[in-house]
Formats: structure tokens, sequence, C-alpha cells
């Protein structure tokens, strides 16, 4: 049986300040293509400056599909970034265009590539109850709980990572068993698409995290603080909101509540910022070899090399289509 041609994607996946919109511009002036965010901060709505998200005039020349989902009350997940992602590319693709994913959320690309185990939704009654209980007892006190119920699952994660901790436990009480019961049985994997695929990554450690730096100096100028203000007075939010866990959101909630200085508030900003990209570093080399082509993301000529190289890799998919060869 013939094997089917599969319409071309491009991913392009990087950490944080490592230059993916000047790429994103640069490939959407070149090619036929549309952009798909990729980015589990720029989801929410009014939250503009602390995701930098870009700006009306760059979304009137390039828009952007998956930003300004919803409000930051409420709740998404990568299960409906997958379903929403794929009608857009579907979509896309049925205008006679290429979707381009651009981000740095690297659970949500796993997630549409690899395909995802059928898990409950999130349920709000038991997120609450497992909230009330971190009061009681902290976020170390509910994974000491979940070690007893889940200890594979809980040895994979921080005792102070609520978010996570908290997924966990909302499964096991939805369901009655452990999330690493749920995690083994076998993914439903449907990605139609012939990824052209490519990661930014610095040469040298030290220009990304001077960037990351300049990058919250430049939030903080623009007005980080009122911003979170303002969703403070429009919204009905707590701190444990996914919206307010994002970097940057996190620090400037705790610093309007008193917990620290404007220059700390610099200083937590852009520590967090750091460990968010090392994360994403991490996910990236782990990455199975081969399967990503790596670019310098500090170097001067990144965004031609790379336009030069997926002009390529069409070509190639194009003949290969038409029974040619490629190069």
């Amino acid at each position: 049986m013939a094997k089917p041609h599969h319409p071309p994607a491009i991913i392009l996946m990087g950490p944080t300040a490592s230059g993916k919109t000047a790429v994103t511009a640069r490939l959407a002036q070149s090619l036929a293509c549309e952009v798909i965010s990729v980015d589990s901060a720029q989801i929410y709505k009014d939250m503009n400056i602390g995701t930098a998200k870009p700006d009306a005039e760059f979304l009137k020349h390039t828009p952007h599909h998956g930003i300004d989902m919803i409000e930051p009350h409420e709740s998404y997940s990568a299960m409906k970034f997958r379903d929403d992602a794929l009608t857009h590319m579907r979509e896309i693709t049925e205008r006679g265009n290429i979707p381009l994913l651009v981000g740095g959320t690297m659970m949500y690309f796993k997630a549409l590539i690899e395909g995802m185990n059928d898990l409950p939704e999130a349920d709000p009654i038991t997120r609450l109850m497992i909230d009330t209980l971190a009061e009681e007892k902290t976020w170390p006190g509910v994974h000491a709980n979940l070690m007893k119920v889940d200890p594979e699952t809980a040895a994979r994660i921080d005792p102070n990572d609520s978010q996570r901790i908290q997924r966990a436990m909302e499964i096991y009480h939805l369901t009655g068993k452990p999330m690493s019961e749920w995690l083994a049985k076998p993914k439903y994997v449907y990605f139609p698409y012939t990824p052209i695929t490519l990661s930014l990554v610095p040469s040298d450690r030290a220009v990304l995290h001077q960037r990351i730096a300049t990058r919250f100096d430049d939030m903080l100028k623009a007005g980080l603080v009122k911003e979170v203000e303002t969703l403070r007075d429009e919204y009905v939010l707590e701190s444990t909101m996914p919206s307010m866990r994002c970097v940057g959101y996190r620090q400037t909630w705790q610093h309007l509540n008193g917990a620290f200085g404007l220059s700390e508030l610099r200083e937590q900003g852009i520590a967090a910022t750091r460990q968010l990209a090392k994360r994403q570093l991490t996910w990236l080399r782990a990455m199975e070899p081969g399967s990503v082509t790596e670019f310098d993301c500090i170097a001067p000529d990144m965004d031609a090399r790379i336009l030069d190289y997926i002009r390529q890799a069409l070509e190639a998919h194009y003949l290969s289509l038409e029974g040619g060869e490629s190069t």
C-alpha cells in the first residue's frame, strides 16, 4: 500500500527570548504560510505585556491563530490545544497555505505530534477541594499524599509544583486510578502532516540570559505591574489559576501582595524566566536525534539561513510528491 502524501507543516520551537517572533515575521513575509501560536500564556485575553504577545501592528501584517482564545479566569489544556491546532491546520491547508506552528510550550508540541493519553477533563469542584487541602497542608503536604496513592508520578514531580500535583491528584480522585496507570495506556496518534521541524538554540547561554533580562526590563517599563493590577480588577482571579502561574505574572502578583519590592520583582522575574528557558532547552535536547534541525539563535544571519533551509525542504517535499528525486 502506498504511503499517504501528507501536506507539509513548519514547526518552529525555541526557548523564551530566542528570536522566534523575528523569524516568524521573515517566514510569513516570504512563504505562503499562516501562523499558529504554540504558547500556553498567549492564549489569554488582556495578558499582553507579560506574555510578549505580538502587538496589534505586527498581528495586522502577520495574523496568528491561537492567541486571545480565553479569559484569564478560564482553563485550557494540551488536549484542547491539540484539537484547536489540528482544526487550524486543516483549514490553513485547505486554503492552499502551510501551517507554521511557533512557540515555546513544548508540552503542546508533544501533544500535537505524539498524541495524547485519554485522561479525564478538569473538574473545578475537585480542583477546589485539592486547593483547599493545599492551604491546610501546603503543596509539599499534598505531594506526600500523592506519594501514597501514585508514587511513580510523585517521584517525577517537584513537591512545590502545584499545577502538576493538582492534576495528578485530580485524576486519582476522579477515576480512582493513579495517573501513571493512565499514562501507561497506548496513545492515539493522529498527525497527518509532514513536519519540517526546527529549533532555536543558543551557542552562548549567557547571551540568551542577557536577552531575558533586557526583555523583562522592557516589560516592566511597558507596564507589567499595571497590567496585572488591571487583570485583578477586571476578572475574578486567584494566584493558583494557570494564568497567574505564568512566569512574570506569578512574581508580579506576589509583588502586589507586598511580598517584595520592585527591585526584587525584577530579580525574581528574570530568574524565573531563566529557569523556564532552561526547561525548554531540556525538552529540546530530549527530542529524538535527527527529528529536529537546530539553528543558533544568536547568529546574525539566523532568519536567512532558516528561510533557505525551509525552502529546500519544501522543494524536496513537493518533488517527492511528483515522483522526482530530491537532493
